[in-house]
């Protein structure tokens, strides 16, 4: 073992017994932070002692520099949700092979307006996570990319800030959604695509607006999603385990938030840390592109910790379970990978249970981020429903969506 692995290990279980010390005078839920950030040190000791910390941040640099995940942008756009809050959200519009857009007047009348398909990503993330798919189907067909509030490039929940903060609710969430579709999409039919909390927000906008999904909803995605019962997932975690962790976790995430800038700070100089759980709860496959891993790790500690915080007790008031048969004659699909620990599978097969009629798909070995480790299985069974709703031609041939297998994986 050389020096500098002797002293960079050291450095990581010494900075975690300093974490524990000062989370410890914060009280009990500052005591939880600091075994559990002692435990990831020990979790990671083999790598920190053998990887040495600057070929760490060149690898980073590197995959960063190399990986094109997340660099596809459309016509951008601002919607206001019924608090103020600003949501971002891009289109890509379907281009005619002379480069202008294919909507065109017939006789003194405009064409219908064609099928749009709104993505909705899932918590902390941002509509960068769709990537994959959004290359796949760039130019066949209108879509609409959007960040939830606090996520990505959208404005930090107006109700969520100032001394009188409002806790996020899924229900907030399906009018943010309502929002966007009527800036970016406000006539022609509708395909709804949502991962995670994004597709519980789908379901929330139905239970609200139920005449939208009836008159303009021709097609719903859910993606790793669930209609409820969220306080049943052990995440991989022994029993006793999980009912430890949830029940000092909602004052944890208050502490945190509390600290942000603290926590920040932490967050930074544990990144190794957090790395290793990222990949954790959001790959099942061993093959993945690092730089594919790299981009969700990004993405997710983009998330600021009081974000975290304010999203997290919305997960377990979430039962959408009614509200699922609004879309009893709508086409859907329902797309979980079988080794998900955030949304186990099991919740889109309840979900297709519910919905006798929805196509079910599981993808072996695939995590959370299935879209991102399998998009070659997310993007096609996609394409199957936009070709079952006529958004696309039946002899359309999707565009590349790349690979995340490792060379020679």
């Amino acid at each position: 073992m050389s020096e500098t692995s002797s002293v960079d290990a050291a450095e990581a279980i010494s900075a975690a017994a300093g974490a524990a010390g000062n989370w410890r005078r914060a009280g009990v839920a500052g005591a939880a932070i600091g075994v559990i950030a002692a435990g990831a040190a020990a979790g990671v000791a083999l790598e920190r002692l053998t990887v040495g910390r600057g070929m760490r941040r060149k690898a980073r640099l590197a995959l960063d520099a190399a990986g094109p995940y997340g660099s596809l942008r459309g016509t951008p756009g601002r919607a206001e949700a019924d608090d103020g809050t600003e949501l971002y959200y891009e289109v890509d519009e379907v281009e005619a092979e002379s480069g202008a857009p294919r909507r065109r007047r017939l006789f003194g009348r405009r064409e219908p307006a064609p099928v749009t398909v709104v993505f909705s990503h899932g918590y902390c993330l941002n509509q960068d996570s769709w990537h994959f798919q959004r290359a796949a189907l760039r130019g066949l067909v209108r879509t609409v990319h959007w960040d939830q509030r606090s996520h990505g490039r959208s404005g930090r929940g107006a109700a969520q800030r100032g001394p009188d903060r409002v806790p996020v609710s899924i229900d907030q969430l399906g009018r943010d959604l309502k929002a966007v579709i009527d800036a970016a999409a406000p006539e022609g039919p509708l395909v709804l695509v949502g991962h995670s909390m994004g597709g519980m927000t789908v379901m929330a906008l139905a239970e609200q607006y139920p005449e939208l999904i009836r008159e303009r909803v021709v097609g719903v995605a859910f993606v790793g999603t669930s209609c409820g019962n969220l306080g049943e997932v052990n995440y991989g975690l022994p029993v006793a385990g999980v009912n430890a962790v949830r029940r000092v976790l909602p004052g944890v995430l208050r502490a945190l938030g509390s600290q942000a800038e603290l926590v920040e700070r932490g967050r930074r100089a544990t990144a190794d840390l957090f790395a290793g759980l990222i990949k954790r709860y959001s790959f099942s496959s061993r093959d993945v592109d690092p730089a594919v891993a790299r981009f969700a790790e990004r993405m997710i500690e983009g998330t600021p910790i009081d974000v975290v915080a304010e999203f997290y007790p919305a997960f377990t008031e979430h039962d959408k379970a009614e509200a699922l048969s609004i879309f009893a004659e709508v086409p859907v699909l329902a797309l979980a990978g079988d080794q998900d620990l955030v949304t186990p599978s099991s919740h889109t097969e309840a979900i297709a249970d519910l919905l006798p009629d929805a196509e079910l798909v599981i993808v072996p070995d695939g995590g959370h981020l299935v879209m991102l480790e399998h998009p070659e299985a997310v993007t096609d069974r996609l394409a199957d429903l936009l070709v079952r709703v006529g958004a696309v031609p039946s002899a359309t041939n999707v565009g590349t969506y790349g690979s995340t297998a490792q060379p020679g994986g």
